[in-house]
């Protein structure tokens, strides 16, 4: 039996937690003040804080229970059989793929912010093709590269924060678009139609879990590590949100790929110091999040296609570097299509869109396989979870349940509904996407699914060269 080495302690977990999300303070939740006032966007961002909180606690302890590289896929097959699996998996790779692009369109607007001869566009597919390649080669992410990068980008956002406080004034914050909507109070619409850019503050930080079998000490270390990570997290986003907003016009960052670095050039001057070493600073936390995601896909389309999901063409690795090369393309070739066709606010809401069918579909794997734990003694049942309860003796479990994970199904819920009734034309294409591979599904791959293990704890011809997790990212 072959076993991943125990190397991560705390400092670790709060590096890969905090870094595959730092991307999304540079960029992004800023078209939350399209659609919403000042307050009305607080208050999203607050919500979804919350529901970060108690699901990423509840998320380790399915991660930790069930190690395998699958990840929600794995843990809604054990609970719900091969179609359980397949919404699951599906609504990840939405997330996952769906997301880089995103994330490479504010890199070249970033890039585009600090060489303005070179077109954005342009800047954005050339990024997404290098770090494509990168990982085709076999370049990985160590832990103790993303918590270098981390720290970079982490600094890159306390330079904002210093550069952009002189100018704050609490007056501003009650000015913007809704100046009618703020004189006639809250405004619940508003609220919940910017639910996708607060989720973009926190999105992809549930990939952290994937390192737990890696952790010294689960049951000290991934509570410390993950309140640390998600306590960073909230207070940079609400840092962001308030030294922008007291700074500066809200409507005028709204709509752009770059408004940290719009802000301290609008301050000091496009071609200050202050705006292109923050710049500067910003494109490091940028591409550790796009090559970290990458990444990320390519191990959930591998794990996929390789377990029946997916065709196992998708599941062939390349002889010499070990990598699910087909896999890397065929993420990459979707999300080159859709940086070309599709707005980053509309690549934003579709990642969210995904993520939030993924937690939904988790926190129900979550309840099931408690259910078949606490039953498992009832022999020959028709449900095949019966043999895939999680193990007697976990390394971490949710604190204070079941009300932990209750809040986190309910606000999960409540976030997927708001963005699919808001985001109609969207969740229409998601629909359609689901309804594609459903028959991909069915027709092709489900009569060759085979029987997920639990645990990654296997034979290495058994589980494969990437069936590890993503704990390299």
């Amino acid at each position: 039996m072959s076993g991943l080495k125990k190397s991560l302690g705390p400092i670790h977990l709060w590096g890969i937690s905090v870094g595959l999300v730092i991307s999304g303070d540079y960029f992004g939740w800023n078209y939350g003040w399209q659609t919403a006032g000042f307050w009305e966007f607080l208050a999203s961002v607050s919500f979804v804080a919350v529901f970060y909180a108690v699901f990423a606690l509840s998320f380790t302890e399915l991660a930790t229970s069930i190690p395998h590289a699958g990840g929600p896929s794995a843990y809604a097959y054990h609970a719900f059989g091969p179609w359980g699996g397949f919404l699951a998996g599906f609504f990840t790779l939405f997330e996952f793929v769906l997301a880089p692009p995103a994330i490479a369109s504010a890199l070249g607007g970033y890039f585009h912010f600090l060489l303005p001869e070179v077109s954005s566009a342009w800047a954005s597919y050339a990024f997404f093709l290098i770090l494509i390649g990168v990982n085709l080669l076999g370049v990985k992410q160590t832990a103790r590269f993303e918590l270098t990068v981390t720290a970079i980008a982490v600094f890159g956002l306390l330079f904002y924060f210093a550069g952009t406080i002189p100018e704050f004034q609490w007056e501003n914050l009650s000015k913007g678009s809704n100046d009618t909507a703020n004189a006639n109070g809250f405004r619940w619409q508003e609220f919940f139609s910017a639910i996708p850019y607060a989720i973009w503050f926190f999105l992809a930080v549930e990939g952290v879990a994937m390192a737990a079998e890696e952790v010294k000490n689960p049951k000290r270390d991934i509570p410390i590590g993950y309140t640390a990570g998600i306590g960073t997290l909230i207070l940079l986003a609400f840092g962001v949100l308030f030294t922008t907003a007291g700074a500066h016009s809200i409507e005028s960052v709204g709509g752009l790929d770059y408004p940290l670095s719009f802000v301290l050039g609008d301050i000091y001057g496009a071609n200050s110091w202050q705006a292109k070493l923050f710049t500067f600073i910003g494109l490091f936390g940028l591409i550790a999040s796009l090559m970290g995601i990458i990444l990320g896909y390519s191990r959930q389309i591998y794990s996929l296609a390789r377990e029946g999901f997916l065709p196992k063409e998708l599941a062939i690795l390349t002889k010499k570097t070990g990598i699910p090369s087909y896999a890397v393309l065929f993420g990459g070739t979707i999300g080159m299509v859709s940086l070309a066709v599709g707005d980053t606010d509309q690549l934003i809401t579709l990642a969210a869109m995904g993520a939030c069918g993924m937690y939904v579909i988790s926190m129900m794997s979550f309840f099931k396989l408690r259910w078949n734990e606490k039953n498992s003694n009832v022999e020959n049942s028709n449900s095949i979870s019966t043999d895939y309860t999680l193990v007697s003796e976990k390394p971490f479990t949710v604190p204070f349940y079941p009300y932990v994970p209750f809040i986190a199904l309910v606000f999960g819920s409540i976030c997927l509904i708001a963005i699919a009734t808001f985001h109609k034309e969207l969740f229409f294409i998601m629909t359609i996407s689901l309804f594609f591979f459903s028959l991909l599904f069915r027709v092709t791959t489900r009569r060759k699914l085979g029987r997920i293990p639990k645990s990654i704890l296997s034979p290495e011809d058994d589980e494969g060269l990437l069936s590890r997790g993503d704990t390299d990212i």
